[in-house]
C-alpha cells in the first residue's frame, strides 16, 4: 500500500534478477506482438486506471451479517468483542455473489474482519485457527477473484473508496473509506493519499501503449512524447505522495494501524502462520499490505527495463500473486516486449533520450522520497519506541510505544524494509542512459 510499508524479502531464493522468464517471453513474443498493445483486455480504466470504478456500498441482503460486522470491526476491536462476535457469525455461502464488484466488496468486508480478528489483542495474543464461517467463504471468494485470503492493496486502496458528493472531484474532501481499521481519520488518510497516488499515475498508464506501439512501429517522436507524459505523471505521483504528511500522523500509523496491516509470513509473532478452518488441514501464510502490491511500479519498470538485485527481484515477482489476475497479466505482458531503453539508445535524436532520462529520474525521485517517508512513518518512530518500551512520557509516546517489536523497522509483511527500498531505488538507477563516451551497461 503506497506510502511507507514493504514486506518482507526474508528467506527468499536468490533465483534471477528479472521478473519474467526469458524463456516463456520468447515463447510468447509473436503472440503478444501480433496486434497493436492495448489495455483494453486488463481491467484499466481510461479515467480510473488500476483503481475499481464505481465500487459496491452494500452486498445482497443474505450478506448483511458480513457488512454489518465488517462496517463495526474498529468498534468491536476497542471493545474487544470482534472475537466472540465472529465466533458467532452464520456460516454463509459465497454462491449467491454473482458480479466481479460485490465479490470485490466481500474480499474487502471478509479481509478487514480476518484482520481484527487476528490482531485484535496485539502481537502476544494473536490466533492460530480462523473460524470456519469466516475462513471457508473467505477463501471462496478469494479463488474466484484470484486473489489471496488476506488484505491487499487491491482491497484497502483499489476497491475500498466513495465519493461523499458523486459529482464532485476526486480529492481529500470528497472521499470516504467504505470500511476502515483501527486508528481513526488517519486510516482514511493513509488509503485515500495512496488512492490519489494511483490516480496521479493513470496518464503515465495510458501512455504505456503509445510507447509500445511506438518502439514497434520505429515513431520516435511518439514514443518521445509518450515518455514527457509519463515523467510528468511520476513527479505528480511524489507531489501527491506528499499529503501523508497532512493526513496521517506518524505514531498513529506506527503504533496502531500497523498491525492490522500485516500479516502472516515470515512473522514473529506468527510463526507458523494461519491456519484456515475448513479449507486446509495445515497453516499457511500470507504477507500483509504493501506498496509493492501495486502493479504501478512493476509497469513501469518493466516499460524502462528496471532490474534489481536477485533478492529483491523475487521478493517483487512474488508481490504480482496479490494483485488482480488482469493487472498482473499486464505487467508480465509489458515486460515481454522490445526493449524501449535499447530502442531509445538506437536512436540518434536527443529529445527521445531526454525523455526517457527524465523518466528514469522521476522514478528514482519517487523511490527517494518514498524512502524518506518511510524513515518518518517507521524508522523514527521504531527508535523511539524501543526508548520507550516500559515506560510511557505522554499520549503521543504512549502511543508510539504501543507498537508491536516484532515490526520494528520492518514493513508490514516482514523486515529488512530500509535495505530493501534502498536496493530498489539503486537498481532504477542503474538503467539511466550513460553519458556519451561512456560504456554502456
Amino acid at each position: 500500500m503506497w506510502g511507507l510499508d514493504s514486506p518482507l524479502i526474508k528467506s527468499i531464493p536468490a533465483t534471477s534478477e528479472s521478473f519474467c522468464d526469458p524463456l516463456a517471453a520468447s515463447m510468447t513474443t509473436d503472440v503478444v506482438h501480433s496486434k497493436r498493445f492495448s489495455l483494453d483486455s486488463y481491467h484499466v480504466s481510461e479515467e480510473l486506471g488500476f483503481v475499481l470504478s464505481a465500487p459496491l456500498e452494500e452486498l445482497p441482503p443474505y450478506y448483511q451479517p458480513w457488512m454489518d460486522i465488517a462496517h463495526r470491526v474498529t468498534e468491536l476491536i476497542e471493545c474487544h468483542q470482534l472475537r466472540p462476535c465472529i465466533q458467532k457469525m452464520a456460516l454463509l455461502s459465497s454462491q449467491f455473489l454473482e458480479s466481479y464488484r460485490e465479490l470485490r466488496l466481500a474480499h474487502l468486508a471478509l479481509s478487514v474482519m480476518t484482520m481484527g480478528y487476528v490482531w485484535q489483542e496485539g502481537e502476544n495474543d494473536t490466533v492460530k485457527v480462523l473460524p470456519s464461517n469466516l475462513a471457508v467463504p473467505y477463501w471462496e471468494v478469494s479463488q474466484r477473484l484470484g486473489l489471496p485470503p488476506i488484505l491487499t492493496h487491491a482491497d484497502g486502496v483499489l476497491a475500498n473508496w466513495k465519493k461523499r458528493d458523486p459529482k464532485g472531484p476526486f480529492n481529500m474532501d470528497n472521499l470516504e473509506l467504505l470500511v476502515s481499521l483501527p486508528g481513526g481519520d488517519n486510516v482514511r488518510g493513509f488509503f485515500m493519499v495512496t488512492l490519489l497516488v494511483e490516480l496521479a499515475a493513470v496518464p503515465a498508464l495510458k501512455s504505456i501503449p503509445l510507447v509500445i506501439n511506438g518502439v514497434h512501429s520505429g515513431d520516435v517522436d511518439t514514443v518521445t512524447k509518450a515518455l514527457w507524459d509519463i515523467s510528468e505523471s511520476l513527479e505528480r505521483m511524489k507531489d501527491t505522495l506528499k499529503l501523508m504528511h497532512i493526513y496521517v500522523e506518524p505514531s498513529v500509523f506506527y503504533g496502531i494501524m500497523r498491525i492490522y496491516l500485516s500479516g502472516w509470513k515470515d512473522n514473529a509473532s506468527m510463526p507458523e502462520g494461519l491456519l484456515y478452518d475448513g479449507v486446509q488441514m495445515e497453516p499457511m501464510e500470507y504477507s500483509g499490505g504493501s506498496a509493492a502490491q501495486s502493479s504501478l511500479l512493476h509497469c513501469f519498470d518493466e516499460l524502462l527495463g528496471v532490474k534489481h538485485e536477485a533478492k529483491s527481484a523475487a521478493f517483487l515477482a512474488r508481490m504480482r500473486d496479490y494483485m488482480p489476475p488482469a493487472h498482473k497479466q499486464l505487467v508480465e505482458d509489458i515486460c515481454r516486449q522490445p526493449s524501449l531503453r535499447a530502442f531509445v539508445q538506437a536512436q540518434a535524436y536527443e529529445h527521445l533520450h531526454q525523455a526517457f532520462q527524465l523518466c528514469v529520474t522521476n522514478l528514482l525521485a519517487l523511490r527517494s522520497y518514498h524512502i524518506t517517508v518511510v524513515g518518518r512513518y517507521i524508522t523514527v518512530p521504531a527508535a523511539r519506541a524501543r526508548q520507550l518500551r516500559g515506560r510511557a512520557e505522554g499520549s503521543e509516546e504512549e502511543t508510539v510505544s504501543k507498537a508491536p517489536a516484532a515490526l520494528e523497522e520492518t514493513g508490514t509483511g516482514g523486515s529488512g524494509i530500509m535495505s530493501f527500498l534502498k536496493t530498489v531505488r539503486d537498481g532504477t538507477r542503474d538503467v539511466l542512459l550513460p553519458f556519451k563516451g561512456e560504456p554502456s551497461l
